[in-house]
């Protein structure tokens, strides 16, 4: 990094702890899952002054819904954008912030900041997650002070604040509510076969299904559409296609 890199990394930094627009002791983070044929990761920030990992998350706006400011944040960390972002959970527990990033990340940078700054108070996260294709989405911003990469579910690098535990709970959530628009609103395409659909719930779920059961357990949730068939031209059976239900967004 360069003294002008270096320079700009700390002003972006006072910009933001001047800030008084942020509605107070309430963030939000987002637990981004990433799935392509037998593989589940997720998406980390590696602060490059840390050994320290973590989810992207941020500060809300006065102005903002919460959904609103989630949706702003992971793209200005990201810039991934129209997900569909499904609230989870809600993070409090007192001690969640005691390995504060913050305050390492200003000592680092020569910042004086007053111990009872807004920054350093407690706050209570709102957790959203989603599920994309992450081989669509392999390229993200290079920030001065964090990068952003996939890892794999199961071997989590050194995770700041309580964020490992949020990718545990986003986990728990994802498996639990894979027959929502979890699935339906960015990952599968518009149209996809009964076979698309079973790959991605034995990858998520890390378990196998009987073809026929699993159908016949997906058609009686009521929240997919049968189609028409998909023809390829091979000399195979040609399935039906099918499509999700609208149903409701949680905020």
């Amino acid at each position: 990094m360069t003294q002008l890199d270096d320079s700009k990394n700390r002003q972006s930094l006072l910009d933001l702890i001047n800030t008084t627009d942020f509605v107070e002791h309430i963030s939000v983070d987002c637990i981004i899952f990433g799935f392509h044929k037998d593989k589940l990761k997720v998406l980390l920030l590696k602060y490059h002054d840390l050994d320290l990992y973590s989810v992207p998350g941020g500060f809300v706006f006065n102005h903002e819904d919460l959904r609103q400011a989630a949706a702003r944040v992971l793209y200005e960390r990201t810039h991934l954008h129209d997900l569909f972002l499904d609230q989870f959970h809600t993070f409090g527990r007192i001690d969640r912030t005691e390995n504060n990033v913050h305050q390492i990340l200003l000592q680092n940078k020569g910042i004086e900041v007053p111990k009872d700054h807004w920054i350093f108070q407690r706050f209570i996260s709102v957790a959203y997650c989603s599920l994309i294709d992450y081989t669509m989405s392999e390229t993200f911003p290079d920030a001065l002070n964090e990068s952003v990469e996939w890892h794999d579910v199961d071997k989590l690098p050194n995770m700041a604040f309580d964020h490992e535990r949020m990718i545990n709970e986003g986990l728990i959530h994802l498996r639990k509510n894979l027959d929502t628009q979890l699935v339906a609103y960015n990952l599968l395409p518009e149209k996809f076969t009964m076979m698309q659909l079973q790959q991605l719930y034995e990858t998520v779920l890390g378990e196998k299904f009987r073809r026929n059961n699993f159908q016949r357990k997906m058609l009686s949730l009521g929240t997919l559409e049968r189609l028409e068939k998909f023809y390829d031209g091979s000399p195979n059976k040609a399935p039906y296609l099918y499509k999700f239900l609208p149903s409701e967004i949680s905020v």
